[in-house]
């Protein structure tokens, strides 16, 4: 099934197709901050040049790239961002945990971000339509798509009746999910309790609390915590029998359920739109912040599976991809 296009925004369906525009003149250093691994940020740095390439830009011809990878370490993350500010880049694109340190130690420098959360929370843009200060972006953060991660854990797990929420108290705009979640919860008649975990051992702490509750399902808040965690997170639901969901695709080919929200590549691919801008002089503060234009529906049958439970067939014909593998107990 095609991947489904869910416009959230009018500046993002507007700008959705621009046409490739030739760069001009001089070469631009473009530097690139991610909060987690090299490995996690592979597919961010191959839809970014993908995304260059459309609006004209050749590296090596007309930008360099530099990156630094802060391996879900916020001192690190302090470091490189120090680093990348000497270096007096065109731009700098961060996601994750590079986002924060980028945009105070480099207030001179234009920032382009991908973030999981809500960069007005942060205190990263003052608006979506009108951010104002020197970073733009995209912010994956679609809190319309909870309602449906939710009532898709139930057509899988009939027998639904208590959700765990797990998320980062110290994620930009959590208030919000956990504010929608609760919502979605109580449309669907379900209970829920809530665990935060600002770290991994409080994650594991919080697990513990889990495990004893033994709850019908869990539902991660997508943010940087459980991110870089869901390898660990979904060895941990397997081996207690508990189907997870999350946001982001990369949950279900750790192992995790499923997943129902923003297709990253498209978004990620996106980050070239504001370069280019930036890059021929538009402020960033003058450009809308944007929300996700895709969503996707991925599932994980070997873990459904393992879980003894059976993926509907409505599910499986909606699915934009199904996972066969990564599954143990």
């Amino acid at each position: 099934m095609k991947r489904r296009e869910f416009v959230f925004a009018a500046a993002s369906a507007a700008a959705m197709h621009a046409m490739p525009v030739r760069a001009q003149g001089k070469m631009h250093r473009i530097a690139l901050l991610s909060g987690g691994t090299k490995p996690d940020t592979a597919l961010l740095l191959a839809a970014l040049l993908e995304g260059m390439r459309e609006f004209g830009y050749q590296e090596g011809r007309h930008f360099t790239l530099e990156a630094r990878y802060a391996d879900y370490s916020a001192e690190r993350a302090l470091k490189l961002a120090a680093e990348v500010a000497a270096l007096k880049p065109a731009v700098i694109v961060a996601n994750g945990g590079g986002i924060a340190p980028a945009y105070r130690l480099s207030p001179s420098l234009p920032l382009v971000f991908l973030q999981s959360g809500n960069p007005v929370d942060a205190g990263f843009a003052d608006s979506f339509a009108r951010p104002g200060r020197h970073a733009t972006g995209v912010s994956l953060m679609a809190l319309d798509l909870i309602a449906k991660r939710l009532d898709l854990l139930r057509r899988v797990q009939p027998k639904l009746r208590r959700v765990a929420f797990i998320a980062s108290p110290e994620h930009a705009g959590q208030k919000r999910e956990l504010a929608a979640s609760q919502a979605a919860a109580d449309q669907l008649a379900l209970s829920v309790s809530y665990h935060e975990a600002r770290n991994p051992a409080e994650l594991v702490q919080a697990l513990e609390k889990v495990a004893a509750e033994r709850p019908d399902a869990a539902l991660l808040f997508s943010d940087a915590l459980m991110s870089g965690q869901r390898q660990m997170l979904a060895d941990f639901f397997l081996k207690h029998r508990i189907p997870s969901a999350a946001s982001w695709s990369a949950f279900v080919d750790s192992g995790h359920l499923l997943s129902y929200g923003p297709e990253r590549r498209s978004s990620y691919r996106r980050l070239a739109y504001f370069v280019d801008q930036i890059i021929k002089g538009t402020p960033p503060g003058a450009i809308p912040i944007e929300l996700p234009a895709v969503v996707e529906l991925v599932v994980n049958r070997q873990t459904a599976a393992s879980l003894g439970l059976a993926l509907p067939q409505e599910i499986l014909l909606r699915a934009d991809r199904i996972v066969e593998g990564t599954a143990k107990l």
